[in-house]
C-alpha cells in the first residue's frame, strides 16, 4: 500500500487506538472516527494481560505474544500506566495451569501457605497490569503525535465512512453490526474502583465460567475490583447490588477492601465473538474494509499482536 493510501479507523477503544498508531507508525495516512475516544468499554477494563476464554488459539498465541513484548517494554515509562506486577491467579478446585503460563518465564505453581483460605490451587506469576485510563491517554497522544486526526461521529453504516480506500473495523461491539455479523454478542463487565489501602500485588480467581468473578488489581493509589462477566447483556449503567457484591468477593481475600473508600463505578460491554476476526473483506468497487474485532475480555492483551497484523494486512495491499 502507498503511503497515500486513505485509511479510516472505527472505533476508538484499545483496539482502534493501538491499530491506528500502529498504521501511522509504519507510515500511513490515518483519521480515527468515533463517538468517543478513548471508548467507554476499554475504559472500563481492569487490565491484565491473559489471554481470556478466546479463540482461535493458535492466533491468539501469536497476538498475545506480541502484545506482551510491546507492554514489557511500556512498563519501562511510567507516563504509559504499564507496569509489571506479580500476583496469583488461584482456584476453589485443583486446575491445571492455563495454555498461555509457557509464554512467562517465572510461572510457578503455588505453595499451599501461599493461597487464601478455600483455595486448592494456584499460580504466581509476572505480567502487565495497565491502568486504562493512563493507557489510552497515552495512545491517544502517541496517535496525534504520530500525525493521526481524530472525527468525533456515530458511525451506524461503513457506507457513511467518506473520503477512504481502507476502513479497518475496529468498533468493539458495534463491529458485528457494521459488519452484518450475528456471531457477536455483548458480556456485561463491572469494577469497583476504590482507595487503596496498601496493596501491591494482584490476585484473581479462575471462576471459569460464573458471572461472578474475583479479581484485585492495584493501580498505585487505586485499586480495581472485579467483577461481573453477565453474558448477552449490553447496559453501561452501574448496579449498586452488583457493586456490593464484587467489594464484598474481594474483602474476602482482601479484608482491608472492605472499607476502602469508593472512587468510582466502571462498566463496559465486552464485544464476544466464538472466535476474533482480523480479516479481509471487500466494500463495494473500490473499499477494502479490514475487520479487527470479537476480542471479548482479551481486548488489551490481543490489541498489539491484531493491531500488527492489520498493519501487515495493509502492506500487502495494491494502493487504489
Amino acid at each position: 500500500m502507498s503511503v497515500g493510501a486513505r485509511i479510516a479507523v472505527v472505533g476508538g477503544g484499545a483496539s482502534g487506538l493501538t491499530t491506528g498508531v500502529a498504521l501511522l507508525e509504519a507510515g500511513l495516512s490515518v483519521r480515527l472516527m468515533a463517538a468517543e475516544v478513548p471508548g467507554p468499554t476499554s475504559l472500563a477494563a481492569g487490565a491484565m494481560w491473559g489471554p481470556y476464554l478466546v479463540e482461535p488459539w493458535a492466533r491468539v498465541r501469536e497476538w498475545s505474544l506480541t502484545s506482551l513484548s510491546e507492554f514489557r517494554s511500556l512498563a519501562g515509562d511510567p507516563t504509559t500506566g504499564v507496569r509489571m506486577v506479580s500476583g496469583i491467579e488461584a482456584a476453589r478446585n485443583s486446575t491445571p495451569a492455563p495454555e498461555w503460563s509457557t509464554m512467562l518465564p517465572d510461572f510457578r505453581m503455588c505453595e499451599s501457605d501461599e493461597l487464601p483460605t478455600g483455595f486448592a490451587s494456584g499460580y504466581r506469576f509476572t505480567v502487565p497490569l495497565i491502568d486504562m485510563p493512563v493507557y489510552l491517554e497515552y495512545l491517544l497522544r502517541r496517535f496525534r503525535r504520530a500525525g493521526g486526526t481524530v472525527q468525533h461521529a456515530t458511525v451506524c453504516s461503513l457506507d457513511e465512512v467518506e473520503d477512504a480506500s481502507v476502513i479497518v473495523n475496529c468498533a468493539g461491539l458495534r463491529g458485528g453490526d457494521l459488519a452484518g455479523d450475528l456471531d457477536v454478542r455483548p458480556i456485561r463487565g463491572q469494577h469497583v474502583v476504590v482507595e487503596n489501602p496498601g496493596i501491591t500485588e494482584f490476585f484473581s480467581e479462575d471462576t471459569g465460567l460464573s458471572s461472578d468473578l474475583l479479581c484485585i488489581y492495584p493501580h498505585g493509589d487505586i485499586v480495581v475490583l472485579g467483577g461481573t462477566a453477565l453474558d448477552g447483556e449490553a447496559g453501561l449503567q452501574d448496579d449498586p447490588e452488583a457493586a456490593r457484591a464484587i467489594v464484598d468477593r474481594c474483602a474476602s481475600i482482601r479484608p482491608e477492601l472492605a472499607k476502602a473508600p469508593v472512587i468510582a463505578h466502571r462498566v463496559g460491554a465486552r464485544p464476544t465473538r466464538p472466535a476474533v476476526r482480523v480479516e479481509a473483506e471487500n466494500h463495494g468497487t473500490r473499499i477494502t474494509v479490514l475487520h479487527n474485532y470479537g476480542h471479548g475480555g482479551s481486548g488489551v492483551t490481543l490489541s498489539w499482536g491484531c493491531a500488527r497484523e492489520i498493519v501487515g494486512m495493509a502492506a500487502t495491499m495494491n494502493a487504489p
